[in-house]
């Protein structure tokens, strides 16, 4: 598939990390399969998906609603999470294919980077920084810092903000259903990334986005 002329023109990209430019979703099964197991449930089919958008604050009280979890607290769950993922993201997660060659490229070629995500920096700093990525970013959004979750606008539009770009001139690069939908809302050009945990919906992300990849070596 030819690449389009957008590529050319483009002042800004907005990365998503997780699934994006970061395999990390065995991570999260990891955790999700011993938090939730050691509460005596099954992982829902369907609970990756809906925690996604959120960030972690919101996954918990989410979790914590949805499991009738009521004796625990939001910050209490964040940080078992984070303890069980804190040594795999720092040890052992790894960029997806061509991510490192294609974000150098655009740094080196002046394209202004930022990154949009609904983890938290305690957890992919280290990754970024051992992947030699980290220096390429302007500025980074998590979730917690905007209003609403990934399926609207608001983190995509905070980023581009603080890059000071017009959201038609940037590209979001996004694997998740929600977060190619929120960057459409806000009129971003999105290349969605094919991950495990979202081919799934590769049919209707491919319809909603204006380019799919299933890797970024098909950039370079």
């Amino acid at each position: 598939m030819r690449k389009p002329d957008f590529f050319n023109h483009m002042e800004g990209a907005i990365f998503d990390l997780d699934g994006t430019v970061l395999d990390s979703s065995w991570v999260w099964d990891k955790v999700d399969l011993k938090f939730l197991g050691s509460r005596g449930f099954d992982v829902p089919d369907d609970y990756v998906e809906a925690i996604s958008p959120l960030g972690a604050k919101r996954a918990a009280v989410y979790t914590i609603e949805r499991f009738g979890l009521w004796n625990e607290k939001p910050e209490d769950l964040m940080q078992e999470w984070f303890e069980i993922a804190k040594k795999e993201y720092k040890d052992k997660v790894l960029c997806k294919p061509g991510a490192v060659e294609y974000i150098h490229k655009l740094y080196n070629s002046g394209i202004k980077l930022a990154v949009a995500t609904s983890s938290e920096r305690e957890l992919f700093l280290h990754t970024l920084e051992r992947e030699n990525i980290l220096s390429c970013f302007s500025h980074i959004v998590t979730v917690s810092e905007v209003e609403r979750g990934k399926g609207y606008p608001d983190i995509y539009e905070e980023a581009a903000r603080r890059m000071k770009i017009n959201p038609h001139n940037c590209v979001v690069f996004e694997d998740i259903l929600a977060g190619v939908s929120g960057a459409k809302l806000g009129e971003f050009y999105v290349v969605a990334v094919q991950d495990r945990k979202s081919v799934h919906h590769r049919r209707k992300i491919e319809e909603m986005a204006d380019y799919y990849i299933e890797a970024f070596t098909d950039l370079l």
